[in-house]
């Protein structure tokens, strides 16, 4: 992770993503409309059709006239923040979340922060933080499939409910081990809060830069979740019987055959979040999982 600080001057645009499906996210993102406006920022909207899904690995929005100048300002949860992470993906316009979710982690204030958030933008107050994302690349028996990337992770995880899949997992292609599992899971440090923590991994702090490899319910000896150099590639083969299906972010699929190799690798080109305040990574995690830190009295 890397941070840098802002342009000090407001955006000359504010792009608008939005849970479309919350009548609270509309009326947010109405007042947050009125007051850019009134600060003199042209303000434009994603258009709803980018929220549907799951769409295949081509389905991605490249957001039409965005440029790194810009801010998007989501309204919404941590779907919402990865929709807009598709929306930036080739204008490199940091991303700006207000969270309306359950827990919101990838968002840097909550709703009743709308006016400081507002006055922010203006002012051009705010850092910018780059998060490592990964490439995906899928070959087949006859070559190239497919390529991707995440923020959060890529999963790869059984079509049938009844039956395993058979993984050969290697690392810089040497073999690390063999799964009988329902699926693996290659995460970023910004994906360690979500899937890959519900799997069992570890957390891992957004200034430590490396993967996450994690196993979803192994039959095997070795089944831990491991931490990896941000510098290697994981590869993992999928056996011949083991058909399976590929998610990126939980937002874009793949159906994958038997006999198929996916290598996942850190990607040249990180996502940038706009940050308002400093907060310690430990501050955030205490407050969005609700920790019990009764007792505390501080450090010396």
């Amino acid at each position: 992770m890397t941070e840098s600080v802002g342009a000090n001057q407001a955006p000359s645009r504010v792009h608008l993503v939005v849970n479309s499906q919350s009548n609270h996210a509309r009326s947010v993102a109405e007042l947050a409309a009125q007051g850019l406006r009134g600060a003199s920022i042209d303000v434009s909207l994603e258009p709803a059709s980018s929220e549907t899904g799951p769409v295949d690995l081509e389905g991605t929005q490249a957001g039409l006239g965005l440029k790194e100048s810009d801010l998007i300002l989501v309204i919404g949860g941590d779907g919402t923040m990865l929709r807009a992470a598709e929306v930036s993906r080739h204008s490199g316009a940091p991303i700006l979340g207000v969270n309306l979710g359950h827990v919101g982690f990838l968002a840097e204030a909550e709703h009743e922060d709308i006016t400081f958030v507002l006055d922010s933008i203006a002012q051009g107050a705010w850092t910018v933080e780059e998060r490592i994302a990964i490439k995906i690349t899928v070959h087949g028996t006859g070559g190239f499939i497919a390529e991707t990337w995440a923020l959060n992770e890529v999963s790869v995880e059984k079509q049938a409910r009844e039956k395993m899949i058979s993984v050969l997992v290697d690392v810089d292609a040497r073999p690390l081990s063999r799964w009988g599992c329902d699926g693996v899971i290659c995460a970023t440090p910004t994906g360690s809060t979500a899937y890959a923590f519900s799997a069992g991994g570890p957390i891992i702090w957004p200034e430590v830069n490396a993967l996450l490899l994690v196993p979803i319910s192994a039959h095997a000896l070795f089944a831990r979740p491991s931490v990896i150099a941000p510098t290697s590639t994981i590869g993992l083969h999928l056996s011949v019987d083991s058909p399976a299906v590929l998610w990126a972010d939980g937002r874009r699929m793949l159906n994958l055959a038997g006999d198929t190799r996916i290598e996942v690798k850190v990607h040249d080109q990180s996502v940038r979040f706009a940050r308002l305040v400093r907060a310690p990574f430990t501050d955030r995690l205490v407050a969005k999982f609700e920790l019990p830190i009764d007792g505390w009295r501080g450090g010396k």
